[in-house]
């Protein structure tokens, strides 16, 4: 059995050092230690580095060059107990690295792990995860609530091979890791209660879409649409809803749009008492500042003429 060891753990180039070995059939039962010591009794023994850079195998490790876990390319190094078996963990031929800082025998790993996990357990009790859509930020009970919450406004969508959110349905991935950075198309306050617009479905899929599909139009008639108008507040929505359609077919983008009106939701929640005057604030504010637009674009106009 042969072994390659490699020492590249310094920015001096000119210290680096690959040694191949050879291992006595004794060593193949024996602990990875041993490559190590053999190592560094070779390394001193080479271009003065006993005095050039001195190492000592108490503050050094071994470890292997180790695939991502998505099956990429070799990415990082993972280190070897000392007390670990070579015939258990290396392949003939095997690259090996020598890294510094200490090694750890098994033990010492089990119980850094046993720790880690105890915290993290820990962690889980006293902790939540937000209640919107994509935000995955994890905070106390009860609060303080993080804000910066980017979520989505509906709950994904998982339909044959394709994955998206409901609110951003021209924003799709074919891979998991994909699909979770799809940024959220909304901005708030984190939150441990899920907001009854979500729905009470944590997903949506083929027969969703297929029901969705089945709906009927909801047409409003002129009448509602006045009466929308008139009562404000709540009933307000769908004129927002409505803007929203016909700012999309200007070209807008109704992502953009709900970022809009999420700021401004945000801006005006404090001071409104109820839904109804935070609807109908926002509508009056989008209102003024798209009249203050138009106008820029009438005096613009009539300077160019």
């Amino acid at each position: 059995m042969k072994v390659f060891l490699h020492y590249e753990d310094n920015e001096v180039t000119d210290y680096h050092k690959s040694l191949k070995m050879t291992l006595p059939k004794s060593w193949k039962t024996g602990p990875v230690s041993r490559l190590l010591e053999q190592f560094v009794e070779s390394y001193h023994l080479s271009n003065n580095f006993d005095v050039r850079n001195p190492l000592d195998q108490k503050h050094l490790h071994l470890a292997q060059r180790v695939a991502a876990e998505n099956g990429g390319e070799a990415i990082r190094l993972q280190p070897l107990c000392s007390d670990a078996i070579v015939v258990d963990e290396l392949d003939d031929r095997a690259d090996v690295y020598i890294c510094h800082g200490a090694g750890q025998t098994k033990a010492e790993l089990a119980a850094e792990q046993a720790k880690e996990l105890a915290l993290k357990q820990e962690e889980l009790k006293n902790t939540v995860v937000c209640a919107r859509f994509g935000c995955q930020l994890r905070f106390p009970k009860g609060g303080p609530y993080p804000t910066n919450c980017q979520y989505h406004r509906l709950p994904p969508v998982f339909h044959e091979t394709a994955k998206y959110w409901a609110c951003c349905p021209t924003k799709k991935a074919y891979d998991w890791d994909e699909f979770q950075a799809i940024p959220g198309c909304l901005m708030g306050t984190c939150t441990e209660v899920r907001e009854e617009q979500q729905g009470s479905k944590l997903f949506l899929g083929g027969t969703d879409l297929r029901e969705q599909a089945a709906e009927p139009a909801n047409l409003k008639s002129i009448a509602d649409f006045n009466k929308a108008q008139s009562a404000g507040g709540a009933a307000a929505a769908p004129v927002l809803e409505r803007l929203q359609g016909v700012l999309n077919e200007l070209g807008v983008d109704v992502e953009l749009f709900q970022q809009v009106v999420q700021g401004m939701r945000d801006e005006y929640s404090s001071s409104a008492a109820n839904e109804s005057e935070l609807l109908q604030a926002v509508a009056q504010d989008l209102g003024s500042k798209l009249k203050a637009s138009l106008k820029a674009v009438a005096a613009e106009q009539l300077r160019i003429n």
